[in-house]
């Protein structure tokens, strides 16, 4: 079971280890992974109770990284913890990467490389379009002027509607 240890958990598990508490049974007392605790301990001996916060889970790490660190783990056969604290990486992200790698190989972060280049193109500038580019995007401009026209027109006659049922005289406006 994954549980989520928070600053205070992870603060407690380091002054422990600091009084002499040994890695085994901090993780039998409180089910933290061994492997997760020592890179705790080694992140917090090297960058001290910064290491403890949380980071943002919106970082993205490029695929050249996610390759190295699976190269690192998998073929040159170095300790997780030592990748993890090379890469500033958590455990599972590696061994989630490691499976990707040993099903896919290398393409899985090669294609996922290029999926960055999604998204919505650029919209050019008048002066970069060829006349019919122009004239399609002029064109879709006025269906789209033409459709809120139409809901405005209907959401006008709706109100005259309701005003009229209750006796009163729509505006003029």
């Amino acid at each position: 079971m994954h549980t989520k240890h928070g600053f205070n958990e992870k603060l407690r598990y380091i002054r422990m280890l600091e009084e002499g508490y040994t890695i085994d049974y901090i993780k039998k007392q409180f089910g933290i992974n061994d492997t997760q605790l020592k890179v705790m301990w080694l992140k917090y001996q090297r960058d001290g109770l910064s290491a403890l916060m949380d980071r943002s889970t919106s970082n993205h790490t490029p695929a050249t990284i996610k390759l190295a660190a699976v190269k690192d783990y998998v073929e040159k056969k170095l300790p997780l913890v030592s990748v993890c604290l090379k890469y500033d990486i958590d455990k599972s992200t590696i061994q989630r990467w490691k499976t990707k790698y040993l099903q896919q190989g290398i393409d899985a972060f090669v294609e996922e490389s290029t999926l960055s280049d999604m998204g919505r193109p650029r919209k050019k500038k008048p002066e970069e379009m060829t006349e019919l580019e122009r004239l399609r995007y002029e064109n879709e401009c006025l269906r789209t002027e033409n459709a809120l026209l139409k809901k405005v027109r209907a959401l006008v006659e709706e109100r005259n509607a309701r005003l009229r049922e209750i006796g009163q005289k729509p505006s003029k406006n």
